[in-house]
């Protein structure tokens, strides 16, 4: 059987809801499209997802049926734009919002089935530390921690990023600030030192940081209008910010022993 490439799983989660994290996960998907990468987007929040509506696609079948033995991943996967394809997640479905670990376990296996070659999987996780959310985030590459300058996300940022340090020893924490507020006379983010001193001081664990989303009012009109901001507003801050995290992901490298199971999402062989 062909080999194929192993693309690489970034997980993206927030301690708390409302930070623009999917916003952020569609954004960033749908860039590396247009920069070249044949990127796939996984709407992860099990129950309430929505990244298809932020991108105005309609799927007629998600996740749910996959796990229910109705499809199988290939024949829900919608191509939203060349090179960018969208795995659908479930909304309004009770079940799929408690889903135990042996069936958390079968989402991850269901990707290697993907017949399709692609260079990264992005995960939109729901937020909190749910089980579903610490077991997806178990089996990505990469996982990014998304917050916002205000102290309950701030709070639970730092929650989420404990917890994980205590379910593993890996050094792949990453941290986008959204909603960066610039101003004339400061224009570093400040937050990232904040939350990274306050691992290395009660964790021993240091985070990394993929830089700053710019408070940008483009970001709701692209989601009124049911677009990504590179479609809508192409020339915006914001565009800029997404296109500095992306340069910053490609400049990590390549993961070290990627070699797929149980542990990763994507097992090619």
């Amino acid at each position: 059987m062909k080999m194929l490439k192993q693309p690489e799983v970034i997980g993206i989660a927030s301690g708390k809801g409302g930070v623009g994290k999917t916003s952020i996960s569609v954004n960033l998907a749908r860039q590396m499209a247009q920069n070249g990468k044949r990127v796939f987007l996984f709407d992860g929040d099990m129950g309430l997802a929505n990244a298809q509506i932020s991108l105005g696609v309609k799927a007629k079948e998600n996740i749910s049926h996959v796990i229910l033995g109705q499809k199988n991943i290939n024949e829900i996967i919608v191509e939203v734009s060349p090179r960018f394809s969208l795995v659908p997640g479930a909304s309004g479905v009770q079940q799929m919002a408690a889903l135990n670990n042996i069936e958390m376990a079968g989402i991850v296996n269901v990707f290697s089935e993907i017949k399709a070659e692609f260079d990264f999987l992005i995960i939109d996780l729901a937020a909190g530390i749910s089980p579903s959310v610490l077991t997806l985030l178990d089996a990505c590459h990469r996982r990014v921690i998304v917050v916002a300058d205000e102290p309950s996300s701030i709070a639970d940022a730092y929650g989420l990023i404990k917890v994980i340090c205590q379910r593993s020893t890996r050094t792949d924490i990453l941290m986008i600030e959204n909603r960066f507020k610039r101003h004339v006379t400061d224009n570093t983010p400040n937050l990232f030192n904040l939350i990274n001193q306050v691992c290395i001081k009660f964790l021993d664990r240091s985070i990394k940081n993929l830089g700053a989303i710019s408070e940008d009012e483009f970001f709701s009109l692209a989601l009124k209008d049911n677009k990504a901001l590179i479609d809508y507003a192409p020339t915006s801050n914001a565009v800029k910010d997404i296109q500095s995290i992306i340069d910053e992901i490609i400049a990590l490298g390549p993961i070290q022993g990627m070699n797929g199971g149980l542990e990763f999402f994507i097992d090619r062989k």
